[in-house]
């Protein structure tokens, strides 16, 4: 089969690989449509961020060349022998987050996690192996591209969850990328009145918009603080960080209202540098998210089923399998107005 394989930083290959075993617990999913992330991009330009190098992953197991991808939607092609609640045919999502499985006030996010197509073989390729519980039925309604929005979309939900967001709260949302407009639309279903988006492009702007966004500030042309207190003078309920660079993480909690929550949802390459008396100073309540629990992900495509998320606008281009490295990675890498880059695998519905 065909997959595309991390070798280093800005070296993805697509190559010939054989499928592993088929375990007894897992589940053989034909690939039909898979996204490239913003964490997928951070390994290209910058990598190893997560996936491992040095030292097999304790908890897939897995080790660099590896095959990426982690948002992924296909059909189950071959069933492992334990496996009970899948049969060949179904259409089925894949939560990509593998736990040790201990169930705690977290429901299985921060007891230790590793990614499938990060730290392990994920699905850019023809196609790939997965626990049996991984695997979500999708609803008939539901299309097999659409799908393969609903791992980034179930990072937005879990933020939105993370931040305490009530019915009638005020949201900035620092970066219209992939995951700040998703977020835009989780905020906006979650009961948000005031949303505000903020980058440096203003075709991605524009996005924003059209997904919920009620303001939109080129942060480049005005102060972002400024004029987000312009709009809502004691500042936002809640921040959102989607950017990833240190001016962004300060602003959002300046734009922030006293006692109010700043959540950071960026993956940070390297370090920075910040302050902690400007938390002081305010009381604002600094949280993080990059995962979700399985309940979140259930909870995902119900709303993405029902109409309630539609998140189809940020998909802006896509692509044959073959053009992965050219056509997807190099392409988001250089040009700003692309946001979501669906790559065709099987192609089905």
């Amino acid at each position: 089969m065909k997959a595309a394989v991390w070798h280093g930083r800005e070296d993805i290959r697509i190559e010939d690989r054989e499928l592993k075993s088929l375990k007894d617990n897992e589940v053989t999913i034909r690939v039909a449509w898979a996204g490239i992330c913003g964490s997928d991009l951070h390994e290209f330009e910058e990598g190893p961020v997560f996936i491992p190098t040095k030292a097999n992953d304790l908890l897939t197991g897995g080790i660099a060349p590896l095959t990426m991808g982690h948002e992924f939607s296909g059909i189950v092609e071959a069933i492992g022998k334990d496996v009970t609640k899948y049969k060949v045919g179904d259409r089925v999502s894949v939560n990509p987050t593998i736990t040790h499985g201990k169930r705690s006030e977290y429901d299985d996010i921060y007891d230790g996690f590793s990614f499938i197509g990060l730290h392990c073989d994920g699905g850019f390729a023809d196609f790939v192996n997965v626990p049996e519980s991984a695997v979500y039925h999708l609803p008939d309604n539901l299309s097999l591209e659409t799908a393969a929005l609903i791992e980034p979309t179930a990072v937005a939900v879990q933020a939105v969850k993370e931040g305490g967001l009530r019915f009638g709260d005020t949201v900035a949302v620092f970066g219209a990328g992939p995951i700040g407009l998703v977020t835009i639309a989780a905020a906006k279903a979650g009961g948000a009145t005031k949303i505000i988006a903020l980058d440096l492009s203003d075709s991605r702007l524009a996005m924003a918009k059209e997904i919920g966004a009620t303001h939109i500030i080129n942060s480049g042309k005005e102060d972002a603080v400024e004029a987000i207190r312009k709009i809502v003078p004691r500042g936002v309920d809640v921040s959102f960080e989607v950017a990833g660079v240190q001016k962004t993480v300060e602003q959002s909690i300046y734009a922030t209202k006293p006692r109010g929550t700043m959540v950071i949802i960026s993956i940070f390459a390297n370090p920075i540098s910040w302050h902690p008396m400007q938390l002081i100073n305010t009381g604002v309540k600094v949280t993080s998210s990059i995962a979700y629990s399985p309940s979140s992900f259930q909870e995902t495509i119900d709303l993405m089923a029902s109409g309630q998320l539609d998140v189809t606008s940020i998909i802006t281009k896509k692509i044959e399998f073959k053009d992965i490295v050219e056509e997807g990675f190099k392409t988001l890498v250089s040009d700003k107005t692309q946001s979501k880059i669906l790559v065709t695998l099987s192609g089905e519905k």
